[in-house]
């Protein structure tokens, strides 16, 4: 049942944030849409938010009790189960866009139709000195992980005699491989490389981030400024804390692989399990953190007659962000928490994708 119990708890944090997230965000941005404060308690805007969060609710509790049903009467491996609830969990996410999409567009078109905040002036605030406040992780802590699989690589080749002839390329929920390929130069420190890369993804990410602008509120800007500020360290601690595990994991795998039988089966599936817990832990954590920022209102979109610039025209249905004239590669998502790659600078699709396709590229020839 450890499949069953993994995916059950993945659905429920997925679950959770879906239908919570209209309200984590910042209250001037609704489904993607920037709305200024004067109409923030508009009947469509509020009715918007409440009918997303019932309506995923309701299909989230409709999914979670079939899939629970069907895991426990019938009788599946676990390999099965994983799949079917990874599906689930693409499923409310497709399901949740969708809603997305529908109060994206009933929003925008009203914004138009009775020209919300076009009677205020908008003022854009640029604030250089934040930068000697920025309290993200510097690079060096990202840098210093990657010894690690350096350290890895080396002393596998140094033990390769030890290795098995059929090396695993995929652990199961029990924490036992149940995938492998033949054994040579380039397979034996597959995971080793991939760690290596993921480490520089996290890190690129980071400093990409670190390097982007700040939005301050024409209004609040002191309020304003120590949420941008906050928020970014909150950013730098989790990638670093994801990519920490990751190095641990990695490294544990890789040993045992060396070291077969070095371990029992019930050590290999609490360090799996013991993974997920505190990726997830983490992911509540800074869910949380970020999302009370927003409690601290700053009321930027109306005040005095001014506003903060609407870059609504920048945003491709309120998620994909393009603008050249902005030299940040990586912005604040307005639906969803985290950050979003600006599309119309090329740096940002390398950093992203160039990673992924090599990890996909070692993976297959490995």
């Amino acid at each position: 049942m450890i499949g069953f119990w993994i995916s059950f708890i993945m659905i429920c944090f997925v679950g959770i944030v879906q239908i919570f997230i209209p309200y984590l965000l910042k209250k001037t941005v609704v489904f993607g849409v920037t709305i200024p404060a004067s109409h923030l308690e508009d009947q469509l805007v509020m009715q918007a938010k409440k009918i997303y969060s019932i309506a995923i609710a309701s299909i989230w509790l409709l999914l979670l009790v079939g899939y629970s049903i069907w895991s426990i009467l019938v009788i599946q491996s676990e390999d099965l189960q994983i799949i079917v609830g990874t599906a689930i969990m693409f499923l409310l996410m497709i399901i949740s866009m969708l809603f997305y999409a529908y109060f994206h567009r009933k929003l925008r078109i009203k914004k138009q139709q009775h020209q919300w905040g076009a009677d205020l002036t908008e003022v854009k605030v640029v604030d250089t000195s934040l930068r000697e406040q920025d309290e993200m992780l510097p690079l060096s802590y990202f840098i210093s992980l990657a010894f690690v699989p350096v350290i890895l690589i080396i002393y596998t080749y140094f033990q390769y005699s030890l290795l098995p002839e059929q090396i695993p390329t995929h652990w199961g929920p029990n924490g036992e491989p149940d995938a492998f390929t033949e054994k040579n130069r380039f397979s034996v420190i597959s995971l080793p490389l991939i760690m290596l890369i993921m480490q520089a993804l996290f890190a690129a990410l980071t400093e990409g981030t670190k390097r982007s602008g700040m939005k301050i509120s024409v209004i609040n800007r002191e309020k304003s400024a120590h949420k941008q500020l906050v928020k970014r360290k909150y950013t730098s601690w989790f990638m670093f804390l994801t990519a920490f595990l990751i190095t641990i994991l990695f490294s544990f795998l890789q040993l045992t692989t060396i070291h077969h039988g070095i371990v029992g089966n019930g050590i290999m599936l609490t360090i799996f399990i013991t993974f997920i817990l505190v990726i997830l832990i983490g992911s509540i954590i800074f869910s949380v953190k970020v999302s009370n920022l927003e409690e601290i209102g700053d009321h930027s979109s109306f005040s005095g007659g001014i506003t903060d610039v609407d870059d609504d025209r920048y945003w491709k249905g309120g998620l994909f962000y393009f603008n050249k004239d902005d030299p940040s590669l990586f912005v604040e998502k307005r639906f969803g928490i985290g950050w979003t790659i600006n599309f119309a600078r090329p740096m940002g699709y390398l950093i992203v994708f160039v990673p992924i396709i090599i990890i996909l590229f070692i993976g297959f020839f490995a």
